[in-house]
């Protein structure tokens, strides 16, 4: 199948690295000095599930150059969403599906008002890797997987053969879930609870999830997120909160969530999709989300003053 990566930092440096070491015809969309390093020496990932190196790398910052594909990976910031869906156009024709891979329950919804639903997947990943150095990405921990769902009926042939391309790959792990939204909101719980201790605290998460009051506070997080979730009709299992938790705290001691980095660094972060989103949707359902606004209102004025800074639209 031909791939398209956009977005090819941790996430979609790694998922893509290892379809193309799998035989997947693969182009990551890139830029700057990390797209000079990929073409020059290839893509190098560093992974406890095995290192790989994919050499020569294709790679451009212009997807016209590309042409149409028959899967784009979607991975860049959940922010991101609107313009990269834009951006990637030329790369859409009348077969194309767009996996979404943001953090965040809304990014398939953002694609489908550019690129029509009859494109778009539902799906998640899970990873914990970032961009190291121009040309590397580090993968230092969760067992990478990807999940993902169809939204109509005539997308299932073409996901079940992106589920096989997956299903070829070494270190990811795909599933095509019963049901996909279950799945996002799964996912959502822990990674906006991890991100919204960790900014707040500036914290590792092996601090935050032992220290009695902030484990209290990620427990909130998390029991308010499940309310917006079942207010919203998703049928969350009754143990979500419990095993979102467990997935927490069996995470490595040094953890951090994407957004913490970002607020920590000074950059535009994902806190309007992660914990805004929780207000936002919990106010549109009648849910009360005290702790997720505190949260939100605590660390808006940082964001504010990050995003007018000129940023990086994708």
């Amino acid at each position: 199948m031909r791939f398209a990566i956009m977005g090819s930092g941790g996430v979609g440096g790694y998922f893509g690295a290892r379809l193309a070491e799998a035989g997947e015809a693969v182009t990551f969309i890139a830029r700057g000095e990390h797209l000079a390093a990929i073409r020059r020496d290839g893509l190098r990932v560093v992974s406890i599930k095995g290192d790989v190196t994919i050499a020569p790398a294709r790679a451009t910052d212009d997807p016209a150059e590309v042409g149409v594909v028959d899967v784009v990976l979607l991975a860049v910031k959940a922010w991101q969403v609107p313009t990269a869906a834009e951006v990637i156009r030329p790369l859409v024709g009348p077969d194309t599906l767009v996996l979404p891979l943001e953090n965040g329950v809304e990014a398939a919804d953002s694609l489908s008002e550019v690129l029509g639903e009859a494109a778009v997947l539902d799906g998640l990943c899970g990873i914990l890797a970032w961009r190291e150095a121009p040309g590397m990405i580090r993968h230092a921990g969760v067992d990478p997987f990807v999940r993902f769902g169809t939204r109509l009926p005539a997308q299932r042939a073409g996901a079940e053969r992106l589920l096989a391309a997956f299903d070829r790959t070494i270190g990811v792990s795909a599933e095509m879930p019963e049901d996909i939204e279950v799945a996002v909101w799964s996912k959502f719980l822990f990674i906006c609870a991890m991100s919204g201790i960790g900014a707040i605290t500036r914290a590792p998460l092996g601090v935050t999830r032992q220290l009695p009051e902030t484990r209290a506070l990620i427990e909130q997080i998390l029991a308010e997120i499940e309310a917006v979730a079942r207010a919203r009709g998703v049928a969350l299992p009754a143990d979500a909160v419990e095993r979102a938790m467990a997935f927490i705290d069996a995470l490595p001691a040094q953890s951090t969530a994407s957004m913490q980095r970002d607020i920590m660094e000074g950059r535009p972060s994902e806190l309007e999709a992660q914990n805004g989103a929780v207000v936002r949707l919990g106010r549109a359902a009648g849910v009360a989300t005290p702790v997720n606004a505190m949260i939100h209102a605590a660390l808006l004025p940082q964001e504010n003053s990050a995003r007018g800074a000129k940023a990086e639209t994708w």
